[in-house]
């Protein structure tokens, strides 16, 4: 069954479910449920209160721990940040969900999990006790990920008030397997315009550019880590523009797009 007809008959399954159980959050999730990964993004993390000891966000749903870390970032990959590879040529990510999430809610992030075994060497796996390094995904503040691995319990937020969809999972565990969003990569100039004139004053710094390593693969408008077109607007305008052909769909991604999977395989020597 292709992708798409299984979102289809999960979607009708979903809405039988609520219509039985008649629960509102149920609703506004398949509301939104054909919403692009950042434009699902941008609306869990809009107005969120950082609570005390959760981390800084940048780029929308980027944790870092402190500001300084933010003036001297770089690719996660030229640090080292890589989950290490296993002499049966693959990667084991351990994983636990906190039992805060619901089982309809812990089988959605069970699908996002699971679909990088299918084109993958990522194996996430449940973890164990003597696993020194795991993602521990939790409900807390929006939707946001450290970026590669950090070492000990590495926090991945998945609120359950917004950000539990199958495009929201991927883009989250994309960042911690190392990846940036596509709109910072350093080639981006020769592929958007950014229009910072209509972006919010306190969020210019989410379009700063970085030194990505691109795996040699194309600039990808629809890559699941690319923003939409009026991302962090303040007027409704574009805040990105294609170029040279404007009318190219920009950030529509509902899932990981095929040069997705080939940078990740690149990465990790798939």
């Amino acid at each position: 069954m292709s992708p798409s007809r299984f979102s289809v008959l999960a979607l009708l399954l979903l809405s039988a479910y609520c219509w039985a159980e008649e629960s509102v959050y149920c609703f506004i999730f398949i509301l939104f449920a054909e919403l692009s990964a950042s434009e699902l993004l941008e609306k869990a993390n809009a107005n969120i209160v950082r609570r005390e000891g959760e981390p800084i966000l940048i780029e929308g749903d980027i944790a870092i721990d402190n500001e300084e870390e933010e003036r001297n970032a770089d690719p996660c990959t030229s640090r080292g940040c890589m989950w290490g590879k296993y002499t049966d040529g693959k990667v084991y990510v351990p994983y636990s969900i906190s039992n805060n999430f619901s089982s309809r809610e812990k089988s959605i992030i069970t699908r996002g999990l699971e679909s990088f075994s299918s084109f993958s060497c990522i194996r996430f796996r449940p973890s164990r006790s003597s696993d020194r390094d795991w993602l521990s995904i939790e409900s807390q503040s929006g939707c946001w990920s450290y970026v590669g691995r950090r070492g000990r319990k590495q926090v991945v937020s998945l609120s359950r008030r917004g950000c539990l969809y199958h495009q929201t999972v991927q883009h989250e565990l994309l960042h911690a397997l190392g990846f940036n969003h596509e709109q910072t990569r350093s080639d981006r100039d020769n592929h958007i315009r950014v229009l910072l004139e209509n972006v919010v004053s306190d969020k210019h710094h989410n379009f700063r550019k970085i030194a990505t390593l691109n795996q040699g693969t194309p600039y990808d408008y629809g890559s699941v880590m690319q923003y939409h077109r009026t991302a962090f607007s303040k007027n409704g305008k574009p805040t990105m523009i294609p170029i040279p052909n404007s009318n190219v769909n920009l950030g529509g991604a509902r899932e990981m797009s095929a040069n997705d999977k080939k940078r990740l395989n690149t990465l990790y020597k798939c």
